[in-house]
């Protein structure tokens, strides 16, 4: 960022005190302006070799030139500094700026799925592993599957919380992973239009699945599945082999997609390198 586009952390203490949203508001802007200085870094990174040219000079020039991109694009609107700042003023209890009445959002699990779907891109993908993060790692403690493979089977299942499974009334049933409402599901249940493999042709169906209270119950009702039955075996015993668990999934029968162990097993090299970002 340019030296007038940083605020002190003193000026920002101060500004607290008097006008919380403001400072929220510029906390969280700066937050993006981070990220998405080290996200133009890892892609010149991961896209240019260093050559005999290099040297302290053009490095400093991509560097100074990655700032400016960055800053350019910090602060859009929809944009994850909108993002953070909605959850700074959550945990410090400010309340949210008014919308108008036309363009008012939906609450609780409802505005987390508007969230996703304002997001663009790896800001969306990041801002999913960030929301679940804490959930997997419960569900990791309690079946030994890593929470990488957990966020990214949610993420596969959600598309990064942009597809989430609707009750009738439109708020969100928060199933991650497309858990179905069996015979022996006493709670409550979400109908909706799905997408099902039978002889290898894709087929449009109503389905009848799970709706959870929290996305962070969707978590746990998975990790119960996991553990209590045993067509899952073999899942809990792929340990870190990713392709291990992904095929012991399909094997199973918890897709009838005849690609979903490969498409999986995309999601969870995608979240590996997306959790190095959401640090």
């Amino acid at each position: 960022m340019t030296p007038n586009a940083v605020v002190s952390t003193d000026a920002l203490r101060a500004r607290a005190a008097t006008d919380p949203r403001a400072a929220v508001k510029e906390a969280a802007r700066q937050f993006e302006a981070i990220f998405m200085q080290e996200l133009m870094k890892s892609m010149r990174q991961a896209t240019l070799a260093s050559g005999m040219l290099d040297n302290a000079g053009t490095k400093l020039g991509s560097e100074m030139l990655d700032t400016q991109f960055a800053t350019q694009m910090t602060g859009m609107p929809g944009g994850l500094s909108d993002l953070i700042a909605r959850q700074l003023e959550r945990q410090m209890g400010t309340p949210a700026t008014a919308a108008p009445a036309a363009a008012s959002k939906p609450v609780g699990s409802a505005a987390r799925a508007a969230d996703f779907s304002a997001l663009n891109g790896q800001q969306r993908q990041v801002a999913f592993v960030q929301a679940h993060r804490e959930a997997a790692q419960e569900a990791e403690a309690a079946t030994g599957i890593p929470a990488t493979f957990m966020l990214a089977q949610a993420a596969h299942e959600s598309g990064w919380g942009q597809r989430e499974i609707r009750n009738a009334d439109g708020s969100a049933a928060n199933n991650l992973f497309g858990i179905k409402a069996g015979a022996g599901w006493k709670g409550a249940v979400a109908e909706v239009t799905t997408t099902e493999f039978v002889d290898g042709q894709a087929k449009k169906s109503v389905q009848r699945f799970r709706a959870y209270a929290s996305a962070a119950d969707s978590f746990r009702d998975y990790a119960r599945l996991m553990n209590e039955s045993s067509r899952y075996a073999k899942v809990l015993e792929a340990g870190g082999d990713a392709k291990r668990f992904a095929q012991g999934l399909q094997a199973a029968g918890y897709a009838t997609d005849p690609a979903y162990a490969d498409k999986l097993a995309r999601v969870i090299n995608t979240t590996l390198r997306v959790q190095r970002m959401a640090v």
